[in-house]
Parts: structure tokens; sequence; C-alpha cells
């Protein structure tokens, strides 16, 4: 793990656990005693067990019911109160309000602390001012007696601490709300960063998962205005809190993101140690870091802090839309400057995958929102699961207009990423919209990295930073349908658009691992596949007619120079033009020859070594016979209208 350097701590010493659960519920009867045991041994999420466990012995239920639907029913009784007499219309009435639901919220337990963090990227459901709020929870909370954590280990690992750890430092050095973090030192010697899990953690997020999932079935019985299907969000939510409690299954995930990113040598993971690992308690690599949120401890360590933001802008854009497998939590705290120029990502717990057909949505949907075609945007979320096929698109197109026209006026690169996303969720709450769990975290993610870049360089705009990876993958990724993407960016109609491909080539240059060479050849297969057929045939004219000028004007110097007797009638009546531009000033020539040499890095060597290639295709062939036909037909035409017929 990668921490700033905590504050001296005391050693462990071996008496220093103690029996007991401090924090584990009253266990009064053995009825209790059972639902408790149960509960515990809960490896992954299971309404139904969980429904079992508790639905027939309600000590338990009934007393947490108290704990949380009196604080809960009191304040939607003030809710109530204000609405009816008005005073919830003021906005700084409605904002306290919003403000005393998210603090509700967090003093309720992880459960609904999670359920908190979960609504908060869903704009389909909470209205754009709670949704504010709520994007501000965290889930920070006190740690728990020291002596219960040595307790977790012991038990877990099977042995005392000090046979596992040469020291173990009794102090945590952070607390969240699944667990805290200890400084170590293990027997080989390798400083350590211990996560212990919270006792009781798993019984409590049971119990209260059932309590909230309850309370959103009610609500979608009886409240007509909620139209997504709030069991399903739990559930969701359910799933992933139990794969974060299992710190196994955050291990697993851990090496996973390490073994994408080894090519990559200025991201840095921490190691896993597997013999001090397991479901509670995860112990891992310790490197000293600081908060890209700290510049001036940043600067202090001789990083530059907008080299990180640039580093890790590039690897979350890599994660979501070339590996599909995203951390979903870049909090501050997650995201560290290490003095050797890495960026070190940490706590693997809530992490996400993204499908093939899902990253090309996304990119494709950037493509209708650059070409301001708002109506096969709209048709992007039907794709991307936004919404159902069946729902009139009507109504949704201007609305989309109205929230990105004036945005996309700008350009991409000055785009405000958080108030289009404020302006689209007022959208999706008016209409029906269902917001997919992968989107949710990523829009919890680019905002969330948006805010650290923000810290570090006020005019920063996310989506000015993303543009020139979305512009690479778009010119680079041999997949179908991003060949057609390709093809809607370039072409308006039947017209190539030379400025747009310039734009994009050098969008795209920006990024910090252009693969040049990749995207000469990628250049190319697009120009000799189906969907460069508009190109080829624009290429074909325009050769035809610059060899056809440059052959009618060989001709008519080779005519002048004959006797007057001897000239056709039809050559008499032309004078001789000064043009005789050379074959590479042919427009779509001479527009692709000025993009590539604008290229940082491009020499002209790199288009000959593709020259064998260019001779093997197929397509270059057929151009070759449109051309000699081109050329045939306009010189017959020539022979009859210039040269036989008289003046």
């Amino acid at each position: 793990m990668v921490s700033a350097p905590p504050e001296p701590a005391p050693e462990i010493k071996p008496e220093a656990p103690a029996q007991g659960d401090k924090e584990s519920p009253a266990l009064s009867d053995k009825t209790e005693l059972s639902d408790f045991i149960e509960a515990a041994g809960l490896l992954s999420y299971d309404p139904a067990a969980i429904t079992r466990i508790y639905a027939g012995h309600p000590q338990r239920l009934i007393r947490r019911l108290w704990q949380t639907l009196v604080p809960i029913g009191l304040y939607l009784l003030g809710v109530w109160f204000d609405w009816f007499t008005g005073l919830l219309k003021g906005p700084d009435r409605a904002r306290a309000r919003a403000k005393e639901a998210a603090d509700l919220i967090a003093s309720l337990g992880p459960a609904f602390i999670k359920a908190g963090q979960a609504l908060s990227t869903r704009p389909d459901i909470v209205p754009p001012l709670l949704l504010e709020e709520l994007a501000q929870l965290q889930d920070q909370l006190p740690g728990f007696d020291s002596a219960l954590a040595m307790a977790c280990i012991e038990d877990d690992l099977g042995a005392p601490v000090l046979e596992i750890y040469e020291q173990l430092d009794a102090e945590p050095i952070s607390a969240a709300s699944l667990g805290q973090v200890h400084k170590g030192v293990l027997k080989g010697g390798q400083v350590v960063a211990v996560k212990v899990q919270r006792p009781g953690l798993r019984e409590q997020i049971t119990l209260d998962l059932y309590i909230v999932r309850n309370i959103a079935a009610w609500l979608n019985q009886n409240v007509g205005l909620i139209r997504s299907d709030l069991v399903a969000l739990i559930d969701e939510l359910g799933k992933r809190v139990f794969e974060e409690m299992d710190y196994c299954n955050e291990a697993a995930n851990a090496e996973r993101f390490a073994a994408l990113h080894t090519h990559n040598p200025r991201i840095a993971v921490p190691r896993i140690y597997h013999q001090a690992t397991s479901r509670r308690v995860l112990t891992m690599e310790w490197i000293e870091g600081v908060k890209l949120t700290n510049l001036e401890a940043v600067r202090g360590i001789g990083v530059d802090p907008d080299e990180m933001v640039n580093i890790g802008v590039n690897c979350s854009l890599q994660q979501l839309l070339e590996h599909g497998f995203f951390h979903a939590d870049p909090h501050p705290g997650n995201l560290l400057a290490l003095s050797d120029g890495r960026l070190a990502y940490l706590d693997f717990g809530m992490m996400s995958e993204v499908s093939r057909e899902s990253r090309t949505g996304l990119i494709q949907a950037v493509v209708h929102l650059v070409n301001r075609n708002f109506g096969k945007l709209s048709k992007d979320f039907v794709s991307l699961g936004f919404l159902a096929e069946d729902v009139n698109l009507e109504p949704i197109v201007p609305a989309f207009e109205k929230v990105f026209g004036q945005a996309i006026e700008q350009g991409v690169s000055r785009m405000d990423f958080k108030a289009v996303t404020d302006d689209l969720s007022g959208v999706m709450y008016r209409f029906p919209f269902r917001v997919p769990p992968y989107y949710a975290l990523i829009i919890r993610s680019l905002v969330t990295l948006e805010g650290i870049a923000l810290s570090v360089d006020s005019e920063f705009k996310i989506l000015g930073a993303a543009y020139p990876y979305f512009a690479r993958r778009l010119m680079e990724d041999p997949d179908p349908s991003l060949r057609q993407s390709l093809k809607e960016m370039l072409f308006d109609g039947d017209i190539f658009r030379w400025q747009r491909l310039d734009n994009l080539i050098a969008s795209a240059s920006q990024g910090s691992q252009l693969d040049l060479e990749g995207l000469l050849d990628q250049v190319l297969t697009f120009l000799f596949s189906a969907n460069g057929g508009l190109l080829r045939q624009q290429l074909v004219e325009a050769v035809v007619f610059r060899m056809d000028a440059m052959a009618w004007h060989t001709t008519l110097r080779i005519g002048k120079r004959l006797p007057e007797r001897l000239q056709p009638p039809g050559l008499r009546k032309h004078r001789l033009s000064d043009a005789n531009e050379p074959l590479l000033d042919i427009e779509p020539v001479r527009q692709l020859t000025g993009i590539l040499q604008a290229l940082p890095g491009f020499e002209p060597q790199m288009l000959m070594r593709r020259l064998p290639r260019l001779l093997g295709e197929p397509q270059l062939r057929q151009m070759g016979v449109q051309l000699a036909r081109g050329l045939a037909e306009r010189s017959v035409v020539r022979l009859v209208r210039d040269v036989l017929v008289s003046a």
C-alpha cells in the first residue's frame, strides 16, 4: 500500500489482543446468536438467504428498525411539513434539507452510506439538489478498538500476530466504513499496510440491506413517481458491498489491475502478500507517497502535479475504453504521487467492468456528440441501456440539444463536464431513463478525477484532456463499429471533410501514448476499407481531373509547336494556361500529406516502408482500373469536343 507518512504509533505487544467484540450486536439469546453466526457465514450476497435469516427471528430486526426508521420517519415528517407550508420552495431551505438527508444517511452506518453513495450516481432517481449533497458522502469513520483488530487478524490467519509480523502498530493510520489500516513489518522485513475489517460488519451489513431492500420494495409499490427498480438497485449495491468485504477479492483485483498496467512504468500498484491475507485481513506493500491534492507536498518530492494528473487521466481512460476494468473510487486518498514520478493506485475493493460493446458505444456517442447529431445520440442511449427500445425519443432529442448544444459550440476541449452532467441529470430525472450500474460508476470515477485535477489546475477540463485519447482510439482501433464511427466523423454526406481528419489526427497526436506507426497503418486500413469507399472515389476523381488537365496541357503545347496547317482545327481556339501543378498538389493528396507532415516524429520513410503493402491492396488495383476508365472517358470527350470539332 502507498500512503503519506503516518505519525509514530506504539508497537503491539503479544498480550494486546482482547477477547470479545465490543462492536458486535448484543447476543442475548440462542436465537439471536444463531442469526449472528448464519449472517457471518454468508460469503456472497443472497437476498433470499438474508430474508430467511431475519424474517423468522425479528429480535435484532425490531431493534435495528427502531434505530433507523424512527430518525428517517422524523426527517420525512419535517420535509412534509416544509412542503405543506411552502417553506421547501425556498432554495436555501431545500438545500438545508438535502444536506440534512446526507448527514442522516452517514449516521446510520456502512450499508446506508454505501446506499447513499450509490444514489449519488443515479440522476434518474434522485432530484439534482439532493444528488449534489449525496455526492459529498464520505465513508470515513472513527477507528475501532485495536485489540479487536488484532483478534480478527489472529482468528483469520490462524496464528498469533507476532508470528506473522515482526512489528505491527496498534493505532490505525486510517479508518473507513468497512475497516481500518495498520502499518507493520512482515517477518521477512517487508514494510506493509494491514487492512482489517470491522468486527460484526457482515452481520450489520446483511441486516441493513434487508431493511433497505424492504424500504425500496415499499417505495416501488406505493410511490408512482419512482420509475426505476429500487430493489434491483439495492441488489446491485449488496453484490458490490459483499465483494468489497471479501479482501481476497480485493487482492485479486489489485493483481489483475497491476497485470493490465505492467507496460506503464508510471503506474504503481502495491504488492499483495498472500501468506498474510484472508477474507477479513489484507496485507499489502507499503510505499511512501503523498496525496495529489497536497500540491506543496507533491512539489516537495520533486514531482509536477500537472504531470501526475495527466498520467491519472490517461490511465483512467485506458481502464475505461481499452481494458474495460476500471477503478471506481479514485478519491484523493486512493491516488498518491511517489517521489520516483509514479502514480500509485490504492484500494481495489470497488472495481467495475465495461463490456466491449459498451466501450464502443461510448466512443460512438462521443462521435455523435461532436458531430451534433443528437438524433443518433439519443439512439446511442438506447443501445447503451439508458432508455427502453419502445421509448419515444422525439421529445428527448431537443432536450439533448439544449444540454449539449451550447457546450459543443465552445469546443470539446472547453466543455465543463460537471456542468454538462448536472444538466443531463435534470433530463434523466424528467424522462424515463434507467442508469446502468457501470455508467453510474464511470460518472462517479470521472467526476472524482476531475475534482482532483481541478485542485491542481482550476482551468482543467476532463473532456478536453480525454478527447485526444478518444481520437486515438477512433483512429487506431480496428473494431468494425468504430470504423463506421470514423466514417461518420469524417464525412458530411458524400463529402470528405479534410478539416475533421486534420483535427482528429492533431488531437490523437496530443496523447502521451501515440503509436504513430500504428496510426499510419490505421489510416491506410481505413482508406482501403469498405468505409473508405467514398474517399477512394474522391481521390480517383481528383487524380483523373488533374491527370486529364496535365495531359491536355501537354497536348496543347505539342500542338502549338506544329505548323498551323497541321494543327487540328479544334486546337487553334485554345490557349495555353500557366497551370502545370505537380500530381502531389492534387487536393486530397496535398491535404493528407500536410496532415501527416504536421505529426510529431513523422518521416517520409514511414510511408515508403508501407509501399509493398499498398501495392498488394486489391482496392488499389480497382482504383487503377477506375483511374484508367476515367481517363479514357475524358480523353474521348476531349477528342470529340476539343480536337475534332471545328471552331
